[in-house]
């Protein structure tokens, strides 16, 4: 990180072995036209499968049990036209993060991540099932996540953004006919102040825009929709969560904060419709 931030060449970001760093298990680096099938991917030291930079990659019919450190399942980044179908996470991190680069080298490559579809799949433990961020300063578009199922206490978000001092453009968000058993804290959640504590330069504010969630179901979490944004700022706009239900809501009602044009249209939770 603090190479990135004091912008050192990348010949002068020498690690040592008191550095610790852990490796992926799968690294994929400029590639295109991709078909990781019919495997199973078992206790990586770090991230399981991260694209680099890829195009038209196909993850499918892959089973990933990893539940150390940093134990994502799947983290495209930078990536464009993906398709993650038919898999099964459970993970001691986010099962499916999208991501695009990480403060000022994201900014300087500045590429995003887009046109990724997320379909059949099932999480089971996670951070989240579904996550875009934190490292997402080339920004993100365009995501399509249907007829996944997700279930477990250890499971803590359905679907989730996060990110801080990042900067990028995060939009078009689309997810439709989800079945949650139970998650630990929020069906959807968007949070600008992730990781507030960072040492980062703090002038690149992200903006995440166009969320759509219908049809979703959940038998049981800590909120519904939980979005924290800025104090002093509004750069959270045109959330909308309809024909869904989320049942046995401990808080028994959504929160959202920094935030405009938020939308619920036929939301039931705990078995009321909620009126905005």
């Amino acid at each position: 990180l603090a190479y990135a931030e004091t912008f050192a060449p990348i010949d002068k970001r020498q690690m040592t072995l008191e550095d610790g760093l852990r490796p992926q298990l799968i690294n994929l680096y400029r590639c295109h036209t991709v078909l990781i099938e019919g495997v199973s991917l078992r206790n990586s030291p770090f991230w399981v499968i991260h694209p680099l930079f890829c195009e038209s990659l196909i993850v499918r019919n892959v089973n990933i049990l990893c539940h150390g450190p940093n134990g994502d399942g799947c983290d495209p980044e930078s990536c464009k036209n993906v398709l993650i179908e038919n898999c099964v996470f459970d993970t001691g991190d986010d099962c499916i993060a999208i991501k695009s680069g990480r403060n000022a080298d994201g900014r300087k490559w500045n590429t995003p991540s887009e046109n990724i579809i997320v379909r059949n799949c099932e999480m089971k433990d996670g951070h989240g099932g579904v996550v875009i961020g934190s490292e997402i300063s080339g920004g993100y578009r365009n995501l399509f996540v249907e007829n996944c199922k997700m279930d477990s206490p250890n499971l803590e978000r359905v679907i989730r953004i996060k990110t801080n001092c990042r900067g990028g453009l995060i939009e078009n968000i689309y997810v439709r006919n989800i079945e949650v058993g139970e998650c630990r804290e929020a069906v959807l959640k968007i949070n600008l102040l992730y990781e507030s504590r960072e040492q980062c330069d703090r002038s690149f504010a992200p903006l995440v825009r166009n969320v759509y969630l219908d049809n979703v179901t959940s038998q049981k979490s800590q909120y519904g929709v939980l979005i924290t944004g800025y104090d002093d700022k509004t750069n959270i706009e045109n959330i909308h969560v309809t024909n869904s239900r989320f049942n046995n809501v401990q808080k028994g009602v959504n929160s959202v904060t920094g935030a405009k044009d938020v939308v619920f249209e036929n939301l039931w939770i705990n078995g009321k419709k909620v009126k905005k």
